[in-house]
């Protein structure tokens, strides 16, 4: 089968095998992989998403290393074409979405039937590979974790990538005053398209006076929850905006930069701080992950939202999809489409 391979850690933008030192090769003859118990579901890929953590991994910069070399590729879509034999809930030709630690940039890979996620009939099995890692992010942090409330406001850095994206609409389906953060006019523009309360583009001045202003007009006291996957000095400023009581989660850090928050000011204003990485959620609060992607499952197939693709690319092109990341030109998912036999849409 044909599968990306990270031989190195190196520059994701370089095409693939364009020098034999070149970080990312593609094979075509990868072994398709076998069931590994009773329980396994071999999946054909249909989508798999690309993310900064991805092409953090690729350079070797990502907090949890896996040995080299190994296939790329953490959050899929696909179609079950084998299950072992105490498999239950799924069967042959169901689609499925689900989230492995690696191997999901190939054309076939194996998982626990625990682990994967049936797709209702008609819904898009392309959107559906951003479900299980970019959405689950999204709303475990802010349902589970910062129990965001109707009425309370939200606010979304790096608002137009793919799990800021994923923030913000959350935040409406919950009933949230939305305010996010992003950079340039298109994505402004596309931020305002989506329903969302209040924009700040960060090139065109200070990301506190534009919400304090918002807030004035609107008679709001401050920001309840902050949603933070850039880090850096973004967060400091932030911090300004925040309330009394507020709660502040940290996704990550898309701008390369740690930041500080202030252990007196948390106290004095009695602030909430949650580290969230969606990997070890299960470990702490079993059934939780379950729950949140089977309720993401079903706001999808009601079409309470939709999963913005911004672009989507051939698994040769895979160095386009990194160099949108670096460059940041994404608004919303960048997906890694595969071919499908002739028996198989891309929607079911």
């Amino acid at each position: 089968m044909e599968a990306l391979i990270c031989r190195n850690h190196g520059d994701p933008t370089i095409p693939p095998d364009s020098t034999p030192t070149t970080a990312l090769t593609i094979t075509k003859t990868h072994p398709i992989p076998k069931l590994t118990s009773p329980s396994s579901v071999l999946v054909r890929i249909k989508a798999t998403s690309v993310h900064f953590a991805t092409y953090l991994q690729v350079l070797g910069q990502y907090q949890e290393k896996f040995p080299l070399p190994f296939v790329l590729g953490s959050e899929y879509s696909g179609v079950v074409v084998s299950v072992g034999e105490n498999v239950s809930k799924l069967k042959v030709g169901d689609g499925v979405c689900g989230y492995a630690g690696v191997g999901s940039f190939a054309q076939y890979i194996v998982d626990e039937e625990s682990k994967l996620y049936k797709v209702a009939n008609g819904c898009d099995l392309v959107a559906a590979a951003a479900i299980s890692l970019g959405y689950g992010t999204s709303h475990q942090a802010l349902v589970h974790r910062a129990n965001l409330k109707s009425g309370q406001v939200l606010l979304v850095l790096g608002a137009a990538g793919g799990v800021g994206l994923s923030a913000v609409q959350i935040g409406k389906i919950l009933g949230a005053t939305v305010i996010a953060v992003a950079r340039g006019p298109e994505k402004v523009e596309f931020l305002k398209s989506m329903g969302t309360d209040h924009v700040v583009d960060l090139s065109k001045g200070s990301v506190i006076e534009s919400v304090r202003a918002f807030l004035k007009i609107k008679n709001l006291k401050g920001v309840d929850v902050l949603y933070d996957p850039v880090g850096g000095k973004l967060t400091k400023e932030s911090m300004k905006l925040l309330a009394w009581g507020a709660q502040i989660l940290v996704i990550g850090f898309a701008s390369g930069e740690v930041p500080l928050i202030p252990a007196n000011i948390a106290l004095v204003k009695n602030w909430t701080i949650h580290g969230f990485y969606l990997g070890g959620t299960d470990a702490v609060k079993p059934g939780v992950t379950e729950e949140s992607t089977n309720e993401l499952l079903s706001w999808l197939a009601r079409g309470l939202f939709t999963v913005n693709i911004s672009h989507s690319y051939k698994l040769q092109q895979v160095h386009r999809a990194f160099s949108d990341i670096k460059d940041r030109k994404a608004i919303g998912k960048l997906m890694i489409i595969f071919d499908d036999p002739k028996s198989i849409s891309s929607k079911l």
